[in-house]
C-alpha cells in the first residue's frame, strides 16, 4: 500500500509542479483560443494542461518500474505496461496538442486515438478474452486479430468519453480520478481473493492516474486557471482504458466463486466506472445524428450544460456528478466484495439514478441558483473562469481631469445599471 501511495504523490507533485510552466508556455505560444457559443467559461484561458499531466504520468511510471514490490510486477506482468503507456501516451499527447494549439480534423484526430491504442496492443495490452457465465456459453477466448479490434474499439470510446464529458472546471479530472480509485480497489480485491497479494498492474496504473489528476485539480477547479484540453482528456482517458484493459486477463474459472456471477465483473466494473462519460457519449451521438449532424459537431447538450441550464451553479453542477460518478462505481465494488446476487445490480443502479435525478433537481439546489423564485440569484461560483486580466501599473492608467465644481461621475454596474456613489463628495 505504501508504494502505491509513494507513486501516486510522485505523479501528483511532478503534475502540480509543471503546471504553472505549461500554462506560461500555453500563453506563449497562443494556446488560450476566444469563448466559443457552447463554453461556459467567460475568458479565454490557457489549454495544454495535458502536458503536465503527462510528465506525472511519466515519473510514476518511472518510479514504480524501480519500487521493489510494484517493480517485480510491472516487468512480470504480460506485455510491457511502462514502456506501452509512455510511448502511447505521448502519441496521444501529441494529438491532443496539435489539435489544442492548432485544431485538427476529427478524423486525423481519430486515427491519432487508433495508433495509440495500436501501441498498447502492440506492447501486450490487450483483452485476450470476453468474461462470461456458463450459462451464457462461457468465458471466450479471443484471436489476436479479434483482440486487437475489441482492444482498440475499448479504447477508442473510453478516451472519446471521457474527452465528451471534459467541459466544466475539474469535471473530467474528478470523474476519472474516482473511476481509478474504484478501478484500483477493484483490481486489489481481485488480486487477494486470487493470490493473497494486493500488488498488481492494474493497481499501480490506477494509482498513478490517481495521483495526475489530483495533481492537476488544484489548477482546474472553479475557477479553473488553465485547462486540460484534448491534450489531458484523451491522456487520462488512455491510462483510464489501459487499466481496465488489463484488469481482465484472469482465469474466469478462479473468481467464479469470488460472486454469484463473478465471472461478469470484469465487466460490469469497467461498466460501472464509465457509466458516466458513456452515457454522455452515447445521447450526444444519437442527439447530433437525429438533428443531421456530424457526431463530432460540438453543442451544448451535455449533461453538465443541462444541469447548469436548470440553475446549478459551476461547482455544484461538477459536485453532483462527481456524486454519480462515486455512486455507480463504488456501488458495484461494494456489491461486488459482499458476494450480493448480480440482479441486485440494475436494482441499485435504478435506485441510485432516482436519488441523483432528485438530487439535481432545481429544488433540491438551495440558495443561490440561477432560477430561484422571487430571489435575486447570487454567485456562489467565485471570479469568472479563467485568469484575471493583468493589472495595469497607476502610471499607465489615465484618468478623467476633474475640475472643482463638476458634478460627481456616474459609475456603470455590471448590468448597465447607473450606481449612485455612496459619498457624492468623494472622488
Amino acid at each position: 500500500m505504501r508504494e502505491y501511495l509513494f507513486m501516486a504523490l510522485i505523479a501528483a507533485a511532478v503534475t502540480y509542479l509543471l503546471v504553472p510552466l505549461v500554462r506560461r508556455f500555453a500563453i506563449r505560444i497562443g494556446a488560450a483560443p476566444e469563448i466559443r457559443e457552447r463554453d461556459v467559461h467567460t475568458t479565454p484561458t490557457p489549454r495544454l494542461g495535458g502536458l503536465a499531466m503527462y510528465g506525472g504520468l511519466v515519473a510514476g511510471l518511472l518510479v514504480a518500474s524501480e519500487l521493489t514490490n510494484t517493480g517485480k510486477a510491472l516487468a512480470d506482468s504480460e506485455g510491457h505496461p511502462v514502456m506501452a503507456l509512455i510511448i502511447a501516451g505521448g502519441l496521444i499527447t501529441v494529438t491532443g496538442f496539435l489539435d489544442d494549439w492548432w485544431g485538427m480534423d476529427p478524423f486525423i484526430k481519430l486515427a491519432g486515438q487508433i495508433a495509440a491504442a495500436g501501441v498498447l496492443v502492440y506492447f501486450g495490452l490487450r483483452l485476450v478474452y470476453i468474461p462470461l457465465p456458463k450459462d451464457w456459453g462461457g468465458s471466450t477466448s479471443l484471436d489476436y486479430t479479434l483482440s486487437t479490434i475489441i482492444t482498440i474499439l475499448v479504447v477508442v470510446v473510453t478516451i472519446n468519453a471521457v474527452n465528451f464529458v471534459d467541459g466544466l472546471d475539474g469535471l473530467a479530472a474528478g470523474i476519472v480520478c474516482i473511476a481509478g480509485m474504484a478501478t484500483w480497489a477493484y483490481s486489489i480485491f481481485l488480486k487477494q481473493s486470487i493470490t493473497g497479494d494486493r500488488i498488481t498492474t492494474t493497481a499501480a496504473i490506477a494509482a498513478i492516474l490517481i495521483g495526475t489528476c489530483l495533481g492537476f485539480l488544484p489548477h482546474n477547479f472553479h475557477p479553473a486557471k488553465i485547462f486540460m484540453g484534448d491534450t489531458g482528456a484523451m491522456l487520462i482517458g488512455l491510462v483510464l482504458a489501459s487499466s481496465i484493459v488489463t484488469v481482465t486477463p484472469v482465469d474466469p474459472s478462479v473468481i467464479e466463486g469470488i460472486n454469484r456471477f463473478g465471472v461478469l465483473l470484469p465487466l460490469l466494473v469497467p461498466a460501472a466506472v464509465l457509466v458516466l462519460p458513456l452515457i454522455d457519449l452515447i445521447t450526444a451521438v444519437v442527439r447530433r445524428t437525429s438533428y443531421g449532424m456530424s457526431p463530432f459537431a460540438p453543442d451544448r447538450g451535455h449533461l453538465h450544460h443541462r444541469l447548469m441550464d436548470i440553475g446549478h451553479s459551476h461547482r455544484r453542477s461538477v459536485l453532483i456528478m462527481y456524486a454519480w460518478a462515486f455512486l455507480f462505481a463504488f456501488g458495484i465494488v461494494a456489491m461486488s466484495t459482499i458476494g450480493v446476487p448480480v440482479l441486485l445490480f440494475p436494482v441499485v443502479i435504478l435506485l441510485a439514478i432516482g436519488v441523483l435525478v432528485l438530487m439535481a433537481a432545481p429544488r433540491w439546489r438551495g440558495r443561490g441558483g440561477a432560477h430561484t423564485r422571487g430571489k435575486e440569484p447570487t454567485d456562489d461560483d467565485g471570479p469568472p473562469t479563467g485568469p484575471m486580466p493583468p493589472i495595469l501599473p497607476a502610471s499607465d492608467v489615465t484618468r478623467p481631469v476633474r475640475r472643482a465644481g463638476d458634478p460627481p461621475q456616474e459609475r456603470a454596474s455590471a448590468e448597465g445599471k447607473p450606481v449612485i456613489p455612496a459619498f457624492p463628495g468623494s472622488s
